[in-house]
């Protein structure tokens, strides 16, 4: 039985022409509740980087490389990414992701400055393979529940929680 791994084990290509085009990307007033204040700037580079982390994810179970989650996300997230590719690995599949739109709002910004939630209502299609052979294809729409943490030079997602909507 395949499982679906977004749902399955995250906390997110068709093929490359359908790679290029973009995602509409809708970011809402932040609604943080009892949390520090966001500036502008922090909020900027947390919405930029978590799409960023679209890219990974996508290459990362398109090509069942987990190393190329390396940038992006760490912790559960990270670790759940990385038992969904070796799961796929196992069953000789891979999967293409294509994000079509995400509807973005951070809704907690910890006081320590140490974390940011965010739920993301995306829509985006999933494409199991086996080698050029589509096993299985369908849209999907989710609501994901974010947590992302500073490093050095970005935001890195830590949880990534989906469910179906």
């Amino acid at each position: 039985m395949i499982r679906h791994p977004l749902l399955f084990g995250c906390a997110l290509a068709l093929p490359l022409t359908l790679c290029a085009q973009q995602a509409s990307v809708q970011v809402q007033q932040p609604d943080l509740q009892g949390s520090r204040q966001l500036e502008s700037l922090t909020a900027t580079s947390v919405v930029r980087d978590y799409l960023q982390s679209w890219k990974a994810f996508r290459a990362a179970l398109d090509r069942n490389a987990p190393r190329l989650l390396d940038q992006a996300f760490v912790g559960t997230a990270r670790t759940k990414l990385s038992d969904t590719i070796a799961e796929q690995n196992k069953l000789g599949i891979h999967t293409h992701y294509v994000d079509r739109a995400h509807r973005l709002q951070i809704v907690f910004y910890s006081p320590d400055g140490l974390s940011i939630q965010l739920v993301d209502h995306v829509t985006y299609d999933e494409q199991v393979m086996q080698g050029n052979t589509v096993l299985a294809m369908q849209p999907i729409h989710a609501r994901c529940l974010v947590v992302l943490t500073p490093s050095q030079t970005s935001w890195q997602v830590r949880i990534f929680q989906a469910t179906a909507e």
